[in-house]
């Protein structure tokens, strides 16, 4: 089992920074990818950003040159460094980890809300 506990949401205006992390805990052995999600209200959950164990990152359109992802293995941890915020960047963000593994079972953490207000 991994535990994933995020932190670092918030209410922001528009144009503001906030740094989100992701803690993780048990097997952390067992994970490759880290990756960030967010669902806004009345939508699906999609994909932000991700980090694979060797440091390599994709990025949705919408955040690409505003969001930015990295790890700490020393201390199991990983980042999502958000700038120019914009309303629509409104939603829970979700910290999750995929296993080395293929077949293996996906984490995810219990969210932080972001609020953006204009």
């Amino acid at each position: 089992q991994v535990q994933l506990v995020e932190s670092g949401g918030g209410l922001v205006q528009a144009g503001g920074s906030l740094r989100l992390s992701c803690a993780a805990s048990g097997r952390i052995n067992s994970i490759n990818t880290m990756a960030w999600y967010r669902q806004a209200p009345g939508r699906q959950r999609e994909l932000v950003a991700a980090i694979t164990s060797g440091n390599n990152t994709n990025y949705a359109d919408s955040v690409k040159g505003r969001f930015t992802i990295s790890r700490d293995n020393t201390k199991n941890t990983v980042y999502l460094q958000i700038d120019s915020l914009k309303p629509e960047d409104t939603g829970v963000y979700y910290c999750n980890a995929r296993p080395v593994v293929p077949s293996g079972p996906w984490y995810w953490g219990q969210g932080t809300q972001v609020t953006v207000s204009s």
